[in-house]
């Protein structure tokens, strides 16, 4: 007589494996992922955050986060949470004092020629871009073009929501900058 013993002993690996359980999905270029997270400064001011909020959604290695961020998420899977520190040259670059431009102040909307007001502007890509009013002339405005994050280290507690993997799920729209804090409409006295 035969003997089943590994015959037997797959039918109790599948017995013991419950219906339609699948090794949980890792997070890989193209994956396309929801994850919650607060955005802190160095200092741990809370920049950002998703809490109340639809989580955060994007197609991994497709541009649509920090860079940082990105890899940092890589392997991850769902339920999965981290700290994760990201410098100036992984976010959104460090501080260049040459990055500004000098507009007629007729060029902004009503009441926000103060220093330290933050406005959008259209960019050469003709994509919107955050700027802040810097120095405020007799007849001219000096915008810092630099993204209100630049030169800063951003942490990110994240917990991954959902994952799809490549090739499952229509891609997100690109995912919006976190928004910076709010600033003074008008200027500290």
């Amino acid at each position: 007589m035969r003997s089943l013993g590994p015959l037997a002993a797959l039918l109790v690996l599948l017995a013991a494996a419950p219906a339609g359980a699948q090794p949980k999905t890792a997070i890989e270029k193209g994956s396309t992922v929801k994850i919650d997270y607060t955005l802190k400064d160095d200092k741990g001011e809370v920049i950002d955050s998703s809490t109340g909020k639809e989580p955060l959604a994007f197609k991994q290695g497709a541009q649509q986060i920090i860079p940082g961020l990105d890899r940092a998420l890589l392997g991850m899977k769902v339920g999965d949470t981290k700290k994760v520190v990201v410098k100036p040259e992984e976010a959104y670059g460090k501080v260049d004092p040459k990055a500004e431009a000098e507009v007629p102040k007729e060029a902004l909307p009503e009441g926000a020629a103060v220093v330290g007001t933050r406005l959008m502007a259209r960019g050469q890509d003709g994509n919107p871009h955050p700027v802040t009013v810097k120095v405020v002339k007799d007849k001219t405005v000096v915008l810092d073009l630099n993204h209100p994050l630049a030169g800063k280290t951003l942490v990110f507690d994240i917990k991954v929501v959902s994952i799809e993997p490549p090739g499952t799920a229509p891609a997100p729209a690109p995912a919006p900058a976190p928004a910076p804090a709010p600033a003074p409409t008008t200027a500290p006295k």
